[in-house]
């Protein structure tokens, strides 16, 4: 970690061509994510309290779950969810074994209200809830609340109790609402205000909300300076916690979510459990942190690098020797492992519950990968010769010969299936073959015109592709800016491309030359008469040993 801040210091100090100009987009109002308010209690209240629960499902856009949190509102069955949730938390934020270090103060008589002792509480966590200062009128009006629950119930800590259970579920707590104001610096342009900076670069780099040092930085104004804001963002990059915000971003990009409803015919994969998904998704995520964030390694290489982790129920389906818990592994030379194309994770989510498909693999690299559209088949495709069990079609290249003779699915299938079949070596459930129903698998195929013979080949061209590390550039703006990146900003990416190549494909200085961005700041004010997103959200509400400190280090 040490090595990665020189090189982000050093980094600071080159200069490289001018960003370039780009129409400003409008300040985003967000569903927070089940993960990042997660995260964030977590972060304020420490990681002893314990918070199960799973918000409902977003809509992906542009090929990210986190861009359809900007157009996600609350029913009443979900804000009911968030009631259960957030009673469990501060009933747990207030009781005998963390009250003695979550709560500032005790109170004079722990059966009476003390305003005093909740003020001080609800000053603190207030702030760090709602993401920026909280007025003294704010701060009065809980501790006044809690004061009459208190009263009420003869039991101060009853009080803050309920007073912290309403404050968790408050719009401007559960939506993340980004403000703009006139830029000092730019006449005529506008700028995201220090608070809504903050929490943008939060949630981009860390995944949940600024901790008590961001917010410092925003309020006494040093964020909004140039210097300013590479301190904070470099010691954001330093942080732990950036890993938490890498797992997050890959989790989403790699579209993991599939495993929550993820299954394979028991029939033909017995071995395949809930607990192999389990870990298949957590093998790829500790290799992309291990690769990108330990190793400050190239991006491209997470195609190619046959270094990841091993768990017991994982290395019984690779077939290799099993070590308690999860151990780093490196595939041999002349294994066909090799990188992330190879693993589970990518295998089994991009299959038939009983059959592997070249189809879905392809198309699964194409557009998560490549950024790449593929359109979905047509409603009347008769697929009854791809599925017929006749010996004619002993294997999957057999089989999906098929789609070339339907002009109406040749076009897609041309660019799909050719890439999917270099992964034919795997099943459905990602355990590696040799022969299917007693044929030899042919493995060969060809990306972008690109031939290889196996499994390997295709891991070197997808290697060299240029439009791997463009997605990446791509879903990362999108990512961080919370919104579809529109084709006007192609300059921009250009821009963000060429500063990602110079750097090795290292993807935390992409992170950095994205956080510090012209682009990442200026917003655009929304137009007149348009209804406020705050309010548009809030109302579709209607239908054993003392836990470390709560402001852990960075």
């Amino acid at each position: 970690m040490a090595a990665l801040v020189t090189v982000l210091a050093l980094a600071a100090c080159s200069k490289g061509p001018k960003e370039p100009e780009a129409p400003p987009a409008t300040p985003h109002l967000r569903l927070m994510t089940t993960e990042q308010y997660l995260n964030t209690l977590g972060y304020i209240f420490g990681p002893s309290v314990t918070m199960e629960m799973k918000f409902a499902p977003l809509q992906r856009d542009g090929g990210l779950l986190a861009n359809g949190a900007a157009v996600a509102g609350v029913t009443g069955a979900q804000l009911e969810q968030y009631e259960r949730a957030a009673a469990v938390i501060s009933a747990q934020a207030v009781d005998e074994s963390h009250r003695g270090y979550l709560v500032p103060c005790k109170p004079a008589d722990e059966k009476a209200a003390d305003k005093a002792c909740a003020t001080q509480f609800f000053t603190r966590v207030g702030r760090l809830l709602h993401r920026r200062s909280m007025k003294n009128a704010e701060v009065a009006a809980y501790a006044d609340r809690a004061s009459d629950a208190a009263t009420k119930l003869t039991d101060f800590y009853a009080g803050l109790n309920l007073t912290l259970a309403s404050m968790l579920i408050e719009p401007e707590v559960l939506f993340i609402v980004e403000k703009a104001e006139p830029d000092p610096n730019n006449a005529g342009k506008m700028r995201l205000d220090a608070h809504s900076l903050a929490s943008r670069l939060s949630f981009f780099l860390w995944n949940a909300a600024p901790d008590d040092t961001l917010l410092n930085a925003a309020e006494n104004g040093s964020l909004q300076t140039k210097k300013g804001l590479e301190q904070q963002v470099n010691a954001m990059l330093a942080s732990p916690r950036l890993e938490t915000g890498i797992r997050a971003f890959f989790d989403d990009m790699f579209q993991f979510d599939a495993f929550d409803s993820l299954s394979k015919d028991p029939t033909v994969y017995p071995f395949y459990t809930g607990s192999i998904g389990t870990d298949a998704r957590e093998q790829t995520l500790r290799t992309v942190v291990d690769q990108l964030v330990h190793k400050n390694g190239d991006y491209r290489d997470l195609f190619t690098s046959r270094s990841t982790f091993i768990s017991p129920s994982l290395a019984a389906l690779y077939g290799i020797p099993a070590s308690p818990g999860w151990q780093p592994y490196e595939f041999p030379a002349d294994s066909p492992r090799q990188g992330l194309l190879t693993q589970v994770s990518f295998l089994a989510t991009h299959s038939h519950p009983g059959r592997s498909s070249p189809t879905r693999r392809g198309k699964a690299l194409r557009e998560i990968l490549l950024c790449q559209v593929v359109p979905n088949p047509p409603a009347n495709v008769d697929f009854s010769a791809l599925n017929n069990p006749k010996s004619e079609y002993p294997t999957q290249r057999d089989r999906v010969k098929v789609h070339l003779q339907n002009p109406v699915c040749a076009g897609c299938h041309r660019i799909t299936d050719p890439t999917g079949l270099a992964l034919e070596n795997f099943d459905g459930a990602g355990r590696f073959r040799t022969e299917e129903n007693g044929h030899h698998i042919d493995a060969s195929g060809n990306l972008d015109g690109k031939m290889f013979a196996d499994v390997t080949g295709l891991a070197k061209t997808l290697h060299d592709n240029p439009g791997l590390p463009n997605c990446l550039v791509n879903r990362l703006f999108s990512y961080g800016t919370g919104a579809v990146v529109p084709p006007k900003n192609r300059e921009l990416l250009q821009y963000f491309d060429t500063r990602f190549s110079e750097s090795g494909y290292k993807v935390p200085e992409l992170l950095r030359t994205l956080a510090l961005s012209h682009t990442f700041q200026e917003v655009r004010a929304p137009s007149k008469g348009a209804a406020p997103a705050q309010q548009t959200q809030s109302t579709a509400s209607n239908d054993s040993g003392r836990a470390p400190a709560p402001l852990a280090t960075r």
